[in-house]
């Protein structure tokens, strides 16, 4: 009888687990993953459907596409899980396994500032497209950039809309007529990486983009568009990009997994308190940035560890706590940064990568691998 393996969450983590079991055990194990959504979408995607116009329906990679050997993909919503019992129930069914990998990724808690659903937000692609579409009318004004909370997805993301807002704006003969802010609650743009914030900084000085360290967004009145932070002013404001809270999966606190917010692991092995669970990606807390790279780079180490199990004479790799992560600086530039969380340990070291052309034919290159690896495109 075949080894069940089951994977709940198809998103960087999932899709690079998933694919690479099939390549070391092909159809001698039965993988099962399972997704509420249709199809996958590259996080970066939401910038240029917001900036660049880019249609909705042209961001999403279907899951239909992805076919792998061994591997079953559900569309359903999973409604309950069971992590002693390794039992997932969903809108379709039963499913149970030896083995069960959890990156359901990271739900935005929108509910959690009040007024936030009354205003705009860029993280899902429905709130980048009603951006986009807010932009093409905007006359000019005070736009605010505002995080509700820490950690979130992809840390360069908002640095990376203040400069393409930049450029928008600019090119609409709006700029001068118009004041950025973001508000952070980082003491610099990229804590991990005190080179590349300086370069954010310095790039933020260039374009008058102003930045509010160490702040976030308590509330906001849509109706007199003021934003309010945690320290109790007030920022007006004629459009917002918000940035929501985030947190785990409900159905992952209420399973028992969660410990301040977000599932624990073993950040070398991704194991949870139970017997092979393991969790990976932006739901888990696994010592590293919540972005791709660092989804897929614990995708191999799990992937790692149950090919150890299952195959005789392999053996498996820890989690590495490496990755990078690519960051629009406008004018079609795009620069990145690299970091290791793990080796030192007096905390992580970054190499920076000035912004270039090279480098966003490298974050193509990045894109296109994937959509070859993952979905044959």
């Amino acid at each position: 009888m075949k080894t069940r393996i089951l994977v709940l969450g198809a998103g960087f983590g999932g899709l690079e687990l998933t694919t690479l079991l099939t390549e070391s055990l092909g159809d001698s194990v039965d993988i099962t993953l399972i997704d509420k959504s249709d199809s996958f979408t590259f996080g970066y995607s939401k910038l240029d459907v917001m900036f660049r116009g880019t249609p909705v329906e042209s961001v999403g990679l279907p899951y239909r596409n992805f076919v792998k050997p061994g591997v079953r993909f559900c569309q359903e919503t999973i409604l309950s899980v069971d992590p002693a019992a390794k039992r997932v129930a969903t809108s379709a069914g039963i499913y149970e396994a030896e083995h069960l990998v959890i990156a359901l990724g990271a739900d935005y808690d929108i509910a959690a500032t009040p007024g936030l659903a009354d205003a705009s937000e860029f993280y899902t692609v429905p709130g980048a497209a009603r951006i986009g579409q807010l932009l093409q009318s905007f006359p000019g004004g005070h736009v605010v950039i505002g995080l509700c909370g820490a950690p979130y997805k992809c840390p360069p993301a908002p640095c990376e809309a203040a400069f393409m807002l930049h450029d928008f704006l600019t090119e609409r003969g709006l700029r001068q007529k118009s004041k950025i802010t973001l508000i952070s609650p980082f003491d610099i743009p990229i804590p991990p990486s005190p080179e590349t914030s300086q370069a954010i900084l310095a790039a933020f000085a260039e374009r008058d983009i102003g930045f509010l360290a160490e702040r976030e967004v308590q509330s906001i009145d849509a109706v007199r568009k003021i934003a309010t932070t945690d320290d109790g002013q007030q920022h007006g404001y004629d459009l917002f990009l918000g940035v929501p809270k985030h947190r785990a999966p409900k159905i992952l606190a209420e399973a028992g997994l969660t410990e301040g917010g977000w599932v624990a692991v073993n950040k070398y092995t991704l194991q949870t308190r139970f017997p092979d669970v393991y969790a990976i990606g932006d739901c888990a807390k696994q010592g590293t940035p919540k972005a791709g790279l660092f989804a897929e780079g614990a995708a191999r180490a799990v992937a790692s560890a149950l090919v150890a199990k299952l195959r005789v004479g392999a053996t498996g790799a820890p989690h590495e706590g490496k990755g990078s992560c690519y960051l629009e600086f406008g004018g079609g530039l795009i620069g990145r940064v690299d970091v290791d969380f793990f080796s030192n340990p007096d905390g992580p070291t970054g190499s920076y990568f000035p912004p270039s052309l090279e480098m966003r034919a490298n974050k193509e290159h990045f894109g296109a691998t994937r959509r070859a690896r993952w979905f044959g495109l």
